[in-house]
């Protein structure tokens, strides 16, 4: 679903209409902050970090940093980028179908990663996730 809207984002003539400055400043801000977000969620995850949804054997809770945060941050950062790529070349309402669209997917995926976390750490991990929000910081 993610990458279904992240091609939506690029079915306008993008070219025929360069964006205003507001949107040029807000996708720049989205990608700063996407590029420091996903460095921070790597680095904090170190040997851990996956392509896919799994776990190494001897994998440990990662609580701290910016996992203090969201419990998913790279997908946060995954959503800055789409946002801030939408910002640059999609009207807003291809830009609020197609960020539907990934949000749903990336819901799918948090639960997918959340239930192989809660298999792992159980109660620890249900404390956690009671305690920070998923990829949007402030929302359950």
């Amino acid at each position: 679903m993610q990458a279904v809207a992240y091609a939506m984002l690029w079915q306008a003539h993008f070219w025929e209409h360069p964006p205003t400055m507001w949107r040029v400043i807000l996708a720049l801000a989205l990608f700063i902050a996407a590029t420091v977000l996903v460095w921070s969620a790597v680095f904090r995850l170190g040997r851990q970090w996956r392509f896919d949804a799994a776990l190494v054997a001897d994998h440990e809770l990662v609580s701290t940093g910016v996992y203090g945060v969201v419990r998913h941050p790279i997908y946060t950062s995954f959503f800055c980028f789409f946002l801030a790529t939408g910002l640059l070349v999609t009207p807003n309402w291809l830009l609020l179908i197609a960020a539907v669209l990934f949000v749903i997917g990336t819901e799918i995926r948090v639960r997918v990663e959340d239930n192989l976390l809660a298999a792992q750490f159980g109660v620890r991990f249900e404390t956690y996730r009671s305690k920070v929000s998923a990829y949007l910081p402030r929302l359950r």
